[in-house]
C-alpha cells in the first residue's frame, strides 16, 4: 500500500527540504508509523484515508492510555505528512485539515530564582579537574539561554568576544546571535587556560568548546548529571535540567523590562507565541508579590 514509500519520502522532505533536527524527524516518523499500524489494519493506502478514519485514529490513541499531550504530537505528525503528501500531489484534498488537535493544559516551566543559580554555581566544587569547565558551563546555559544541544555543539569559532555575542546553531540549522555576558567570557577563558588547553583532544574535537576528561565532546546526558549534582548539593526540592535555565534567563529577562521581540530573538522561538509563556510566568511572580506583599492581603 505504499506506506513504507511514502515514509521514507517524507522522512527525506523534513531532513533536506525543512531542515528538521535528527530528534524531531525520527519523532515525526514514529508519528507516522502508528497511522500506518492502524490504516494498515484497516487495508487503507494513504490515498485511501478519509477524515472519518483520523478520526477513530485519534479515539484509538485515546484508548491507549496516550496523554493528550503525546495525542497532539501525533495528530501534529499526521497533519505534516498529510501537508507533505498534499504539496507532492500524491492526494487532492487533505484529510487531517479539519481534524482538532486534542486539547492539552499549559504548563508553566520550572524557574529559578536568581539566588538559586549563585547557589548551583556556587556548589560546582573547583578543586576538582572539571570544575573550571562545570561553572563556565552553568554561566553559559544561564546567561546565553542556550538549548542543551546548542551548548554541546558550542564551538570557539562561534565565540566573538569582543564584539560581544556568541553565535548559535539552533533548531533546524538556524543560526542566530545571542550577546555574551562579561561572567560567561571570564569563565570560558578560565576553563581553556587551566583544563582544556592541557587535555589530549580527541582528533575532530579541536574546536568544541565544552570536552570531557577523555578530550571529546561531552553529551546531553553528562550536563543533565553535572546539574542533577549540583541540585542535590544545595538540597534543592525543585526539578531541574538543563532547560530550566533557559526558562530561568527568559523569565528574568522579562522581570527586568526586556522586549518580548528581543527575547524570541535571543532563544531562536520560531513564533512569539511561544516565546508569550514567559510572560504568563511574570503575570504569575506578580501575583505572588501582591498576595505577600499588598498590605490589605494581610490579616
Amino acid at each position: 500500500m505504499n506506506w513504507e514509500r511514502y515514509i521514507k519520502d517524507f522522512v527525506s522532505f523534513l531532513k533536506i527540504e525543512k531542515g528538521l533536527a535528527e530528534n524531531s524527524v525520527f519523532a515525526y516518523q514514529n508519528d507516522v508509523a502508528k497511522l500506518r499500524d492502524f490504516a494498515e489494519s484497516k487495508n487503507l493506502s494513504p490515498k485511501e484515508i478519509k477524515y472519518s478514519d483520523l478520526k477513530d485514529f485519534v479515539v484509538e490513541l485515546y484508548d491507549l492510555g496516550l496523554s493528550a499531550r503525546s495525542q497532539a504530537r501525533i495528530v501534529s505528525g499526521v497533519k505534516q505528512f498529510f501537508g507533505y503528501l498534499l504539496l507532492e500531489d500524491v492526494i487532492h484534498d487533505d484529510p487531517s485539515e479539519l481534524l482538532e488537535m486534542p486539547k492539552i493544559g499549559r504548563k508553566l516551566p520550572e524557574v529559578l530564582t536568581i539566588e538559586e543559580i549563585d547557589a548551583l554555581i556556587s556548589a560546582v566544587d573547583m578543586i576538582k579537574q572539571e570544575g573550571h569547565r562545570n561553572k563556565a558551563i552553568i554561566e553559559t546555559l544561564y546567561s546565553c539561554g542556550l538549548r542543551v544541544s546548542e551548548l554541546v555543539n558550542l564551538k570557539f569559532s562561534d565565540l566573538f568576544f569582543e564584539e560581544g555575542f556568541i553565535r548559535v546553531i539552533g533548531k533546524g540549522n538556524k543560526e542566530r546571535l545571542v550577546p555574551v555576558s562579561p561572567s560567561v567570557e571570564k569563565e570560558i577563558k578560565l576553563y581553556n587556560d587551566h583544563i582544556r588547553r592541557h587535555q589530549n583532544i580527541v582528533p575532530g574535537n579541536e574546536n568544541i568548546v565544552f570536552l570531557n576528561r577523555r578530550g571529546a565532546q561531552l553529551t546531553r546526558v553528562m550536563i543533565f548529571t553535572i546539574i542533577k549534582n549540583l541540585a542535590a548539593a544545595i538540597g534543592l526540592k525543585k526539578s531541574i535540567s538543563p532547560h530550566t535555565f533557559r526558562h530561568s534567563f527568559a523569565t528574568h529577562l522579562i522581570e527586568g523590562g526586556a522586549n518580548l521581540r528581543a527575547i524570541q530573538e535571543m532563544l531562536g522561538h520560531e513564533s512569539i507565541t511561544t516565546t508569550e509563556i514567559y510572560t504568563h510566568l511574570d503575570q504569575r511572580f506578580l501575583r505572588d508579590a501582591i498576595v505577600s506583599f499588598h498590605p490589605r492581603n494581610k490579616v
